[in-house]
């Protein structure tokens, strides 16, 4: 196996910022900054090692209302907000009492990052992403994707002047094929599942060194772009971390650098390092991880995904069982819900905070309130909820469960006989 995939030549050093090294995270065997995400030494993925310096809050409190603000502890370059770029983040942290008061929690925030430019998280990663592949001189922005990553890849490098190549599985859903192709890259639907399309995406990396694939060739840039989640759900609280966060998981790389951001903000004095437990949020008919921590087990069996919340249909995840690692030590958990409680997730959030997520929402509300059921979150910690994407993405999932509460005929009388007066 090689570690190395679509190396680029450039004769100029990259100017990553605080970014110094890329680790294993395995055995910790250190290389210099690179397109790579496989440590030739143990076969582990390879992330991001910084030398952050002196970070105040006053600076980031001064910078962008993007997650630019939060440069001085990402893997981009010193100038990367005056290079055109989608400018994600700043996405609101909602106070949701009366969804609180359904899940019989004290205390509930709702991250929702539907507000990005793509109305996903994913706008943030491939922010990050394509700062990097910049900066190794990559000339095409790619992706293998279920949905959301399609959509801020194409958007991404439409923004840039790059070309796009997106690959996606052809069941992919009809929303998320039209908000990609909008963009006019080059879109390529496969006759797989998403592990088919991302083994795909590997191999192709490997003939065309000029294509950054984000979370292939340059996944260890990319990756961090999630912890800006953490940074601003911190700051958004008055700079704390708070007890109890509910991530939903489908590679799982977007938990494991939560957790690593407040751990950063925690090693730098931003915040009190205060204890912190992470919950993680499956779907069943794609819940290899919540299984794995279910059986007590440190390595995750990969499963055929057959669930709604598409976003989430990794049967094979690669950061597994570093989510398994994680939410073992902060003394959090994983748990999964069928597709009959996504559904009723996506409606409860929507009552109760006028919010409309897509699937992956659904799953973290839905599995917040088992996790309270089985008294696994405490209900009287102070909880977070991630809300990574759309509702308007995936319609398909409740057309058939919502819509008018009666059809009459254009009179006053008729409306009110309907409702009841």
């Amino acid at each position: 196996m090689t570690a190395t995939f679509g190396t680029t030549s450039t004769t100029k050093t990259p100017d990553l910022g605080p970014a110094v090294e890329l680790v294993s995270k395995e055995e910790g065997h250190r290389q210099p900054l690179a397109p790579e995400f496989v440590s030739a030494e143990d076969f582990s993925p390879l992330e991001v090692a910084y030398d952050f310096g002196r970070v105040r809050r006053e600076d980031i409190e001064a910078g962008p209302k993007n997650i630019w603000r939060y440069k001085k502890l990402l893997p981009v370059p010193s100038n990367v907000e005056e290079i055109p770029n989608t400018e994600p983040g700043a996405t609101r942290l909602i106070r949701a009492d009366r969804l609180a008061k359904e899940l019989g929690l004290k205390r509930v925030w709702v991250k929702d990052d539907t507000g990005n430019p793509t109305h996903s998280f994913k706008d943030r990663v491939v922010a990050v992403a394509l700062a990097a592949a910049r900066e190794f001189g990559f000339e095409v922005l790619a992706c293998p994707s279920t949905g959301n990553l399609a959509n801020a890849t194409a958007a991404a490098a439409a923004r840039a002047g790059w070309r796009s190549v997106v690959l996606i599985p052809k069941t992919l859903e009809r929303a998320k094929i039209l908000t990609t192709a909008v963009y006019d890259g080059d879109l390529i639907a496969v006759d797989g599942n998403y592990d088919d399309v991302n083994r795909l995406a590997t191999e192709l990396a490997g003939e065309h060194p000029k294509w950054a694939f984000v979370n292939v060739n340059v996944r260890p840039y990319y990756s961090e772009g999630s912890k800006t989640l953490a940074y601003e759900v911190a700051e958004q609280l008055g700079w704390r971390i708070p007890p109890q966060i509910v991530v939903p998981i489908a590679s799982g790389s977007q938990l494991t650098k939560v957790d690593k951001g407040f751990r950063e903000l925690g090693q730098l004095g931003l915040v009190d390092a205060s204890p912190y437990k992470v919950f993680g949020a499956q779907a069943t008919g794609c819940s290899p991880v919540s299984a794995a921590f279910r059986a007590g087990q440190d390595v995750v069996q990969p499963v055929k995904p057959d669930t709604i919340a598409r976003s989430l249909a990794i049967g094979n995840p690669a950061d597994g069982p570093y989510v398994l690692d994680i939410v073992n030590r902060t003394g959090g958990a994983i748990e999964d819900v069928t597709d009959e409680e996504v559904v009723e997730g996506i409606r409860l959030l929507a009552r109760t905070e006028g919010i409309f997520t897509e699937t992956a929402g659904g799953v973290t509300v839905a599995t917040a309130k088992k996790l309270v059921e089985t008294g696994k979150l405490d209900p009287d910690a102070e909880t977070v909820l991630l809300i990574t994407g759309d509702g308007l993405k995936t319609l398909d999932a409740v057309e058939n469960h919502i819509g008018p509460k009666a059809t009459v005929p254009p009179s006053a009388a008729a409306v009110n006989e309907a409702l009841g007066y």
